[in-house]
């Protein structure tokens, strides 16, 4: 085994008993590359990639390639979900080299130093369809550092200039136009002009990504949008698109959960990997959507989610793991597709018949001889078609569903990526707070307090959080990151609406206010990495929402959030000014600023602050009006009874009960309305307000 053997990542330790002589990415191997006068060999994935997979088989574990490596170069492995600051740096790097284009696994030449000087991503072990061999590669590379040093040495300080300009300056993106409803219009039209109305999405062609981030904002608009047909458009356009999300192979028909991606535009064949955080943002986008159609459909497809995610993604301590693979049994899928002959040995006669139908088994099947079950028909129309009722077709399709997720037990699963990081976990925990209060599911409740207590226990220590925690080895390291501390804060308000405990809101108040001290920019932003973090050849600086909001749009709308709880408005101040200087960005790109158009919005029409005081009954039907409608502005701070001066959160200070009745308060900008004490009037408040 090599140097990965005390790893904690299963990603690196998939890569401990390879032949080549890997580094953790860390001094002792800059060191070593600098003793030697080697290239640094850098290579980044994720234990949920494919093409990772594949080259590791081709290449790492081939003895004469390894061989190659460990001659000429120190190589170093690093998991991107562990040092996502590692894999920003030179991600960009790469796309720079490689005209735009990057992803994973991703291969980067360095000098001993960490300068880039060569990059791409996937190589074949051998020539073919265009590409050139891992091997010819790595001789061109070590050819050039070896016999033209100095262009080498020119091309690395030319990159690393550059990287450290694209990562300085957020002020650079700003053209003066306001944060105004108009931005938010244009914005909206521009994320729907690409509008598939045939299969759903926001754009026509494949892959097709869910980006929850987006239909959360064009959702958000059915509230906000000027024009009622817009706000009709953006209602159909959102609930279009997640009826063909969940009917698709990109759902887990079986057990629950969304894949990452489909290759196709149809949402049929997926990259068959789970990621917590994709599962994390869909599930709290389909209450969301729930709230605002009532179409229970909706509420299904969540729950669903949130059963895979308790059932197979929870530790017994409470924290989420992060991923499973696509592969098992070296095949891509293998645990995911069917035969008929497969159904017709464990079903019954009508269980069969329904399920080929309902699903769309075939012989031929969708995916190399097999099916990835769809939906391609309504329920409606299959019943129809079969001469049953809905009810009926439903009763088979459930009983089908048991047998055929029991028979997947059997199979050898895809591998589990165990690993338990801070950001993505704040995204469960929001997600799975939030829909215990809108579902009134006390389980969910239990869980997420359960989660937070693990990562307030685990992941933070005094006011600094840290990034991951090795289930298996119980070890927790890496400084925390800027969306680390923003995904957990967003986690620990979502908790404290849920159950009314500070201390979760005293948690996230306490995080901000850390991250205000080690991660702010000179100009007013944050960067990535906290003050006394690594020093690296940039200090990374992302500002684009891409598979997860980015760590400033997040923060900022926390800090939004923090602002109506306290009253604070310097919290509000430091999220204009990221936001600000982002308008050109989302003018011209809402499609990668998802979460900072979410957080502008908060800006823009203002948040709903909502206090809600008393016990019993009549508490329970204000905060029911709250849980079971669609109000993506609001924010709720409750007590049993009333508070003074000295209230936590501060929006509750001075509330009382009103005739000795609970009553709730709506205010928007800290200008209050007057109480009320009927779910009737609260829901017109908020409707108006």
């Amino acid at each position: 085994m090599n140097r990965l053997r005390n790893a904690t990542s299963p990603y690196l330790l998939q890569h401990a008993d390879n032949p080549v002589d890997w580094y953790e990415w860390g001094p002792e191997a800059f060191e070593a590359a600098r003793a030697a006068d080697k290239p640094i060999l850098l290579s980044v994935g994720y234990s949920a990639c494919h093409w990772c997979h594949v080259m590791a088989h081709e290449s790492f574990e081939d003895p004469a390639t390894a061989a190659i490596m460990n001659r000429d170069f120190i190589n170093i492995k690093v998991d991107r979900e562990e040092r996502p600051d590692v894999d920003d740096i030179y991600m960009t790097a790469t796309q720079i080299f490689s005209q735009g284009r990057g992803g994973w696994p991703m291969t980067v030449f360095l000098t001993p130093d960490g300068r880039p000087f060569h990059a791409g991503t996937y190589y074949p072990n051998r020539e073919g369809l265009g590409m050139p061999s891992f091997r010819q590669i790595m001789a061109g590379v070590i050819d050039a550092y070896r016999n033209r040093r100095p262009q080498v040495e020119r091309v690395a300080s030319e990159v690393a200039a550059g990287l450290q300009r694209t990562e300085l300056r957020i002020g650079d993106q700003a053209g003066g136009a306001a944060l105004s409803p108009d931005l938010l219009e244009a914005a909206y039209r521009a994320a729907i002009r690409d509008f598939d109305p045939v299969n759903g999405g926001l754009h026509r062609g494949q892959p097709k990504f869910p980006s929850p981030m987006n239909y959360e904002f064009v959702l958000s608009m059915a509230v906000y949008h000027r024009d009622p047909s817009a706000r009709a458009r953006a209602v159909e356009v959102v609930r279009f698109s997640l009826l063909k999300m969940a009917r698709g192979g990109i759902y887990d028909q079986i057990g629950g959960g969304f894949h990452r991606y489909s290759v196709d535009r149809f949402w049929t064949v997926p990259h068959f990997e789970k990621m917590l955080y994709d599962n994390a943002q869909i599930s709290r986008l389909y209450v969301h959507a729930w709230q605002a159609t009532g179409d229970p459909f909706f509420r299904t497809i969540a729950t669903e989610i949130y059963d895979y995610i308790l059932r197979e993604m929870t530790a017994p301590e409470g924290g989420f793991f992060s991923a499973t693979d696509a592969d098992s049994e070296g095949e891509e899928g293998k645990f995911f597709v069917w035969t008929p002959a497969e159904l017709r040995d464990l079903l019954t006669e009508d269980e069969y018949r329904a399920a080929t139908v309902y699903w769309d088994v075939t012989e031929g099947g969708n995916f190399e001889g097999h099916t990835i079950l769809t939906v391609p028909a309504a329920p409606e129309q299959v019943a129809l078609g079969m001469g049953i009722d809905v009810p009926t077709l439903m009763d088979l399709i459930s009983s089908a569903k048991d047998k055929l997720y029991a028979a997947r037990t059997h199979r050898i699963p895809p591998g589990l990526d165990d690993k338990i990081l801070t950001a993505w976990n704040g995204m469960m925990l929001a997600s799975l707070a939030e829909a215990a209060r809108a579902f009134n599911r006390p389980d969910y409740a239990a869980a997420a307090r359960r989660n937070a207590d693990f990562l307030l226990a685990t992941m933070k220590r005094g006011d600094r959080v840290l990034r991951s925690h090795s289930y298996k080895s119980g070890q927790t390291h890496l400084n925390g990151y800027l969306e680390d501390y923003a995904n957990l804060i967003d986690g620990l308000l979502q908790l404290y609406q849920t159950t009314a405990e500070p201390r979760y809101f005293v948690e996230a108040r306490q995080l901000a206010d850390s991250v205000l001290r080690h991660f702010r920019a000179e100009d007013g932003g944050f960067y990535d990495t906290s003050d006394d973090h690594e020093k690296l050849i940039a200090r990374p600086r992302n500002l684009q929402d891409n598979a997860t909001p980015s760590g400033n749009s997040m923060m900022a709308k926390v800090l939004i959030q923090l602002a109506a709880y306290t009253g604070n408005l310097a919290y509000q101040g430091v999220a204009a000014g990221v936001l600000e200087a982002l308008v050109n960005a989302m003018q011209q790109y809402p499609l990668g600023f998802g979460e900072a158009l979410n957080a502008a919005r908060l800006l823009v029409y203002g948040v709903q602050e909502v206090a809600v005081i008393g016990s019993g009954e009549e508490a329970a039907a204000l905060l029911g009006v709250l849980a079971g409608g669609y109000f993506p502005n609001a924010v709720i701070a409750r007590a049993d009874g009333p508070q003074g001066a000295g209230a936590v959160p501060e929006l509750l200070a001075h509330r009382d009960l009103v005739d000795g009745q609970p009553a709730a308060y709506v205010c928007r900008n800290f200008a209050c309305q007057r109480p009320v004490t009927t779910p009737e009037a609260l829901r017109a408040q908020l409707r108006g307000a």
